[in-house]
């Protein structure tokens, strides 16, 4: 009855305690009807919809985030931390060569300091240097780990297969260089820090008698540079 109602305007139809006041079940603040995560753990902060904070926006609720500063866009563990798949000490979001052999020593990038960095899914359009629509993206990312670690050096190094006239193919090479290395310094790295050489084939490392160790010798990697 009105005489005993806390809460003489709660809205028609809601459930309401013994002095007329709408229900949170879960005591976080936010009333039953309008509490979109109406199980939320006691104490945690929640917004105004009554769900969780997640401040880093990385999916996992802050009281279950042990790691509630991740950068933003990074991909997490179910405990909000940012993976780091081949356990060498750096994030995969930072991570330039994400699967080193396990136990190898590694630099800023993420790669063995022992061999060149190779540029898994780099590629070009057919006897051209012109870079395809999805070496944009994995150059992308290279280029955010290189513009963090200046003291780097690397030579970008273009191969390609035995195929065709040794001239044109050392040609074809070196443009491939350059072309990476200017994607890399439009999206931040120092020209300083890079230099781009072709070698044409003669530094295969695989079989150019079959189509698969052709494909493996068309690439492009990255040097280190005293």
């Amino acid at each position: 009855m009105d005489s005993k109602d806390k809460c003489p305007e709660s809205p028609k139809g809601a459930k309401v305690n013994e002095a007329g006041c709408e229900l949170d079940s879960d005591k976080d603040g936010v009333v039953d009807s309008k509490d979109e995560c109406p199980e939320s753990p006691e104490g945690a902060k929640v917004n105004e919809a009554g769900c969780e904070l997640d401040s880093d926006k990385d999916g996992v609720a802050d009281s279950n985030d042990k790691c509630p500063e991740s950068p933003e866009g990074a991909k997490v563990n179910e405990a909000g931390c940012v993976l780091d798949a081949d356990h060498d000490g750096v994030q995969d979001s930072k991570d330039v060569c994400p699967d080193s052999k396990e136990g190898a020593k590694v630099d800023a990038t993420g790669c063995d300091l022992a061999a060149p960095i190779k540029l898994e899914g780099v590629n070009f359009h057919s006897g051209s240097d012109k870079l395809t629509d999805d070496s944009l993206g994995i150059l992308n990312g290279v280029a955010a780990s290189l513009a963090e670690h200046k003291e780097i050096r690397l030579e970008v190094a273009g191969h390609t297969d035995s195929s065709g006239n040794d001239e044109l193919n050392l040609d074809l090479s070196q443009r491939r260089a350059e072309t990476v290395r200017a994607y890399l310094i439009s999206k931040g790295v120092s020209a300083d820090a890079l230099k781009a050489k072709g070698y044409g084939e003669n530094k295969p490392v695989a079989d150019n008698g079959t189509a698969a160790g052709r494909a493996t010798n068309r690439r492009v990697e990255l040097g280190r540079l005293e």
